[in-house]
């Protein structure tokens, strides 16, 4: 009961209840306060044109005489004072008139009071009527929030109705669940995928001393399997320095300073094996605020995909520009545009993992995806139509400072 008199229900009710009798009793009160001013002078004007124009006795009793009709009262000539008999008829029809006028007025303030009674009762039903009309899109919203878990996220509130507030509060309360659901979906496939990629090497190097050190193995073949467990270590040290990387970067800024993006894209270049690549760079003049740390996983990770996911003889395309923009393009093997969407997802790759040395985790685009999202970047990936084929990745980031630099332009 208590949560029933402090529901928002309660509230509207005794709202909408307390307006409409106060426009009901606001009425009633206009009503008689016109009659009042004006209910006198009309009757006394009615009771006059009625009352007969005949001597009223001391008594005030007047007789009908036989034969003769009663004459309405008239205004006397200008300049005529009224005679005492004319006296007496108006103090008369004044009486009259006063108590015609008292007896209205008390049979409207009776039927006024209860037609004002029986109103407040229907005001407060329509009130509580309309009141819980209003509010049931909210508990239509609240019943759904409740009865959400994980694992029926894919329902939805699907309110139907006009465009208004609440039919907005429910979509968006729906989109809402929408990016939710990707992103427990995501957070499922990132889970079972890491523990993949982390199952295989331990897997490996199991077996490799197990079956490969198995009984007195010749020094040459230690020898193999030393390097062989060394690589799988390498390789699962990568992975892990790759996963806390993308947690750092989901965790957003720490600190912020201008950052000199030509500058970095040129110093890592340099440390990208390019050789049996054609580079094309055209770097103007370009300063993004950010974590220079970041932005240099940023810049490697694109380089180096770009340069695994190429063919011999094939090119690679660095720019940056004073409006803010980078854009890393590389030719390829030709990907589906429908795939690109999934490339940016942790541990999805072009085709299926063949575990074999230098083919990476699938956290690279990933990782610049994150890294953009904490700059507050846009991040635009296309695939790149025949016959070149590949990739091409731009990043624009908000607001770029623009500096007076030479561009560096050239291929090698």
């Amino acid at each position: 009961m208590r949560a029933v008199l402090r529901s928002e229900r309660t509230r509207l009710t005794a709202l909408y209840g307390a307006l409409l009798l106060l426009a009901g009793g606001g009425l009633v009160a206009l009503v008689n306060v016109l009659l009042r001013t004006g209910l006198q002078s009309r009757v006394s004007g009615a009771v006059t044109t009625v009352m007969p124009g005949l001597p009223v006795p001391s008594d005030g009793v007047t007789p009908l005489p036989s034969g003769r009709a009663f004459e309405p009262a008239h205004k006397l000539p200008p300049g005529t004072a009224p005679t005492p008999e004319q006296i007496a008829q108006w103090r008369v029809t004044q009486n009259l008139s006063d108590a015609a006028a008292r007896a209205a007025l008390q049979e409207l303030t009776l039927v006024s009071l209860v037609a004002l009674a029986l109103f407040a009762v229907l005001s407060v039903w329509l009130a509580w009527w309309m009141a819980g009309r209003v509010l049931r899109p909210v508990a239509v919203i609240t019943e759904t929030a409740r009865r959400l878990s994980g694992e029926n996220l894919h329902e939805r509130i699907g309110l139907h109705g006009p465009p208004g507030e609440l039919k907005r509060l429910a979509d968006t309360f729906d989109g809402m669940l929408d990016r939710i659901q990707d992103l427990v979906g995501a957070q499922r496939r990132f889970a079972a995928n890491a523990a993949h990629e982390l199952r295989t090497p331990l897997a490996v190097q199991r077996a490799a001393a197990e079956i490969g050190l198995a009984g007195e193995p010749e020094p040459e073949k230690v020898a193999r399997i030393r390097e062989r467990l060394i690589a799988v270590a390498d390789s699962s040290e990568h992975l892990v320095e790759s996963l806390l990387l993308l947690a750092v970067s989901e965790e957003g800024l720490e600190s912020s300073r201008p950052v000199d993006m030509a500058a970095l894209t040129a110093a890592e270049l340099t440390a990208v094996p390019t050789a049996a690549l054609t580079v094309v760079r055209d770097l103007a003049p370009l300063t993004v605020t950010g974590d220079a740390t970041l932005l240099g996983h940023l810049v490697r990770n694109l380089l180096t995909n770009a340069v695994r996911h190429n063919r011999p003889g094939g090119r690679v395309r660095v720019v940056t520009s004073a409006e803010g923009v980078l854009t890393v393009s590389n030719t390829g093997p030709l990907i589906e545009p429908g795939d690109v969407p999934r490339l940016l997802e942790p541990f999805r790759r072009r085709a299926e993992r063949r575990h074999t040395a230098g083919e990476g985790a699938g956290l690279g685009l990933s990782i610049v995806a994150s890294i953009a999202r904490a700059h507050g970047a846009r991040l635009l990936a296309e695939a790149n139509p025949e016959p070149d084929g590949g990739l091409t990745v731009s990043l624009r980031f908000p607001a770029p400072h623009r500096v007076r630099q030479t561009a560096v332009r050239g291929e090698r």
